[in-house]
This record gives C-alpha cells, sequence and structure tokens, in this order.
C-alpha cells in the first residue's frame, strides 16, 4: 500500500498546501493498480492530477461535509463530464465513479455547484452513504467507516490493503478526518500500521471540545491504539507543524511526523 499526500492543509488550502487530500494506492495480486482519493478538499483537484490521472481513480471516500473536505468535488464533476476526449459527455458509456460519502453528500455537492433542482451528478458520481459496522470494498482495499466527534456527521476510516513492504500480507491505515477524542476515533487506530491524524488544534491555545485533535491528543490516541507510526495532518498554515509534534511527542513514544504536501509513504 502507498500512502501520497496530495493536499493536508487544515480548514483552508494553505501557502505550501491545499486542504485534506490523501492518495492511497496498492496493486491487486493480478497487478492491476487501484487508487483511492481520501477526501478532496479546496485547492487539490490541481496537486492530484500530478500524481494520478482522475479517470484512473477507483472510488473517492469523504470524510465529512466541510469545505476543506469535500470542495474540489465540483471540479472533479466538471473534469469526469466535460474532458473533451473522454468526459462523459463524449463517452456516456463511462462508468462513474463510488463517491462514499455521508448521507447529505449528493445534496450538498449539487448546491455547491449550483446544478438545478431537476439535474444530477448521477453519471459522473456514484453515490454511497457510509454505514458505520458496514465495511465498503474497493479491489484489494477494505475501507471501515467509524463515527467521529464534530460538529455535523463526521467519519474516520480505517483502510485494509495489501503491503507493498511484506508481498503476501496485509497492513492498516487509520485516518481520522476531524475528530475529537471518541470511541470511534480509538477503534480505528486499534493497532494500525499507520495513524493519519489531524492536529488543527494547539494545547492551551484552543480550548474548544469536540472538533479537532491537538498534537497531543493525537499523540494520545496513537499510544492508546497501539498504533506503529503516527503521521499528523490537518495544519492550518497559523500552526508551526513542529508544535503539534512536539506535543504527540509527550505521550507516544513511536516514530512522529508531520506531513507535507507531495510525500509519499511505503505500508
Amino acid at each position: 500500500m502507498k500512502l501520497t499526500i496530495v493536499g493536508m492543509a487544515g480548514s483552508f488550502a494553505g501557502p505550501a498546501s491545499p486542504a485534506s487530500c490523501y492518495l492511497v494506492q496498492a496493486d491487486d495480486p493480478a497487478g492491476r493498480t487501484w487508487s483511492i482519493v481520501i477526501d478532496l478538499g479546496s485547492g487539490s483537484l490541481g496537486a492530484l492530477q500530478q500524481v494520478v490521472d482522475p479517470f484512473a481513480v477507483d472510488a473517492v471516500a469523504i470524510s465529512h461535509m466541510h469545505p476543506d473536505h469535500f470542495a474540489d468535488l465540483c471540479g472533479y464533476y466538471v473534469y469526469l463530464k466535460y474532458h473533451p476526449e473522454r468526459g462523459t459527455v463524449r463517452d456516456p458509456s463511462r462508468t462513474a465513479v463510488p463517491v462514499y460519502c455521508p448521507a447529505v453528500a449528493e445534496r450538498r455537492i449539487a448546491q455547491s455547484f449550483g446544478l438545478p433542482d431537476d439535474e444530477t451528478m448521477a453519471g459522473q458520481f456514484d453515490f454511497r452513504t457510509w454505514t458505520p459496522g458496514t465495511p465498503a470494498q474497493v479491489g484489494p482495499f477494505t475501507i471501515e467507516p467509524f463515527a467521529v466527534e464534530h460538529p455535523i456527521p463526521a467519519y474516520g476510516l480505517r483502510v485494509t490493503g495489501p503491503s507493498t513492504v511484506v508481498p503476501g500480507t496485509r497492513v492498516t491505515l487509520g485516518y481520522t478526518g476531524d475528530t475529537d477524542l471518541c470511541d470511534g476515533v480509538f477503534a480505528l487506530a486499534q493497532s494500525a500500521d499507520v495513524l493519519l491524524a489531524e492536529a488543527a488544534f494547539v494545547e492551551g491555545r484552543d480550548e474548544a471540545t469536540g472538533i479537532h485533535l491537538t498534537g497531543l491528543r493525537a499523540g494520545q490516541v496513537a499510544a492508546k491504539a497501539g498504533a506503529a507510526r503516527l503521521l499528523l495532518t490537518h495544519i492550518p498554515a497559523w500552526n508551526d507543524p513542529a508544535v503539534s509534534a512536539a506535543e504527540a511527542a509527550t505521550v507516544y513514544d513511536g516514530p512522529v511526523e508531520v506531513v507535507e504536501q507531495g510525500l509519499t509513504y511505503v505500508l
């Protein structure tokens, strides 16, 4: 399994990175490469095109309906529909891309784009609602959604797929989405090979609860869940990433790193 950081900026696209977007890829036994995009936040579609052909994406997984996690689905809709050679206007037989998402996603994305009430994105996207306890299967990947704590319905994900490092074995990536400490985030992180955790807040500065993790809280999740490696993401441009990493290291003794746009991790 390979994880590419397409965008990691928290809450809005920053000067060094688009907002949240992660590409997860793995080969099946026949050698076919499968590609899943996790979140497609503001500014991320451009960067995504640098690392994968948008028509080669097998599924999109949206954690929740804040713009820094879904906004560029609007641009992706345009790309899939109006591409002059491969878009569905030219080739109506093209299969719609599965989009795993909260129940309100189809309506919200159509509203964001400004579609008339009598039009849908069904020709480009196949919307599939998350149900906790019901995994999605995409090629060699199993994606398990977990309800997490955020001001709107939100899901963290546990993605299991074939290891690239040790062929014949499977590895797990836990992705928190946006959340504060809760049962769901501990469950998705349990014994994960890599925990990709948001750390938008800073201890002592951001006192609100029920919204985001801090570096410290992300470290607590990794430590309690027994995650082998902690990658911090969703860092707003006004935060010092070193502060987030230092917070995590006070409670978690495994490897800690703040991700950067464009980096790739092999599991």
